[in-house]
Formats: C-alpha cells, sequence, structure tokens
C-alpha cells in the first residue's frame, strides 16, 4: 500500500479580500483529497501595523522551508522604503 503524507504547504491570507480568496483556494484544494499541512503566516498591512513590516522573515523563512507558497492579496503601506511583497517575493 502507497504510504500517505500530507503536502506542507505556507498560506498567506493577506489582508482587504486575502483571507476570503485564500479560505476559498484552501477548501478546493482539500476537496481534491490530497492532505495538505498548512502553515499558515502573516503578511501586508495589517502585519506592518503589528510588527514595523508588510513581511516578515519569518513569512519568507517558511516558503524557503515549505518550497510551496500560496499568497492571497495584499496592500502595501505607502511610503518610503517599503517594497511591494510581490516583489520581495520575486
Amino acid at each position: 500500500m502507497a504510504e500517505s503524507r500530507s503536502h506542507e504547504v505556507t498560506l498567506i491570507p493577506g489582508d482587504g479580500t486575502g483571507p476570503e480568496l485564500v479560505e476559498a483556494t484552501r477548501r478546493v484544494l482539500e476537496a481534491t483529497g490530497v492532505e495538505f499541512a498548512w502553515d499558515e503566516q502573516p503578511a501586508g498591512e495589517d502585519v506592518y501595523a503589528d510588527e514595523g513590516t508588510p513581511f516578515p522573515d519569518r513569512t519568507l523563512e517558511s516558503i524557503k522551508r515549505t518550497k510551496v507558497g500560496i499568497k492571497g492579496p495584499t496592500t502595501t503601506p505607502v511610503g518610503a522604503g517599503f517594497r511591494s511583497i510581490n516583489v520581495q517575493l520575486r
């Protein structure tokens, strides 16, 4: 019998409509019957308000570890010194 293992995925809900869209994506993926281990990490304007950065190091570290990331829409804070989260992910 084949060994069953879950696929570890970094899940970044984002902000605005992001959490709703990411949750719908999660449900679709789980409906396939494939087992996932979700590592939910923050990014966007909400985390900036709490931590002073829109893209914490731990979020990028999770993506590097899992090698897979699903990201919802995020807001980049307005002002000098901020790069878009999409640019940082490239």
